[in-house]
């Protein structure tokens, strides 16, 4: 509680009284603490969450074996321009013999959703009951993470079912398109994906298959000319 004494003024015939003025803080102090709380609940909302990425180890099978591994559960994104989003299963030296393997998608239900939940036939539904008991508070998230994370490995490194997704955007592919292709990994419960740089190969899939320069580097604009 704070105190403003005015002093009266001297001189006059009316004499103006002292008065003391007080202000109280107390509603400031309320203030301050829904604001510390809200900044700490919102730090624990955005803190990030990282989901495990497994690779065959190199010292267990031989590079034969790894290709296959890759070949059979590889699935590659690549994020265009104008919405566009192409996919290719597999090797990217099997796109180069048969372009049709580009296949063009969307980011509809019927797009790369349908694929993957294909892909990820047999994961998905054992982490779909694990979601829907920590709904019902049957186990704690603790438990959740833990339990998903030992259906994961096993379908990654034991049966090899799960899929290994590999998004590559473009130059011309926007924001949305990422934070959407994020959000059907977790929406399809994928275990496995990494985002990384598109390599020439890619652009000049995507060049052919789209008839599209802008998908090339200079060098490869000045080797077509």
């Amino acid at each position: 509680m704070a105190e403003v004494q005015v002093k009266e003024q001297e001189g006059g015939k009316n004499k103006q009284k002292k008065q003391h003025l007080r202000v109280d803080f107390t509603p400031m102090v309320d203030m301050n603490m829904l604001l510390i709380t809200f900044f700490m609940f919102c730090t624990t909302l955005l803190s990030p969450q990282t989901m495990q990425i497994a690779m065959p180890a190199k010292d267990k099978v031989d590079d034969d074996q790894a290709n296959k591994v890759r070949e059979s559960t590889a699935v590659t994104l690549l994020l265009g321009a104008n919405d566009e989003v192409f996919y290719y299963l597999g090797l990217i030296e099997d796109v180069y013999e048969n372009l049709d393997l580009l296949v063009p998608s969307s980011y509809d239900t019927d797009g790369i959703r349908k694929l993957l939940l294909e892909k990820n036939k047999g994961t998905y539904e054992l982490i779909q009951d694990l979601k829907l008991k920590l709904k019902n508070l049957d186990i704690s998230e603790e438990e959740y993470y833990a339990e998903s994370g030992k259906i994961q490995e096993v379908a990654l490194k034991e049966t090899k079912i799960a899929p290994s997704v590999i998004i590559k955007p473009t130059d011309k592919a926007t924001y949305k398109n990422m934070v959407d292709t994020l959000d059907e990994m977790l929406v399809t419960n994928i275990g496995s994906y990494a985002v990384i740089e598109l390599s020439d190969g890619d652009r000049y899939l995507l060049y052919q298959k789209t008839s599209n320069p802008e998908y090339l580097t200079e060098e490869q604009l000045k080797q077509l000319d």
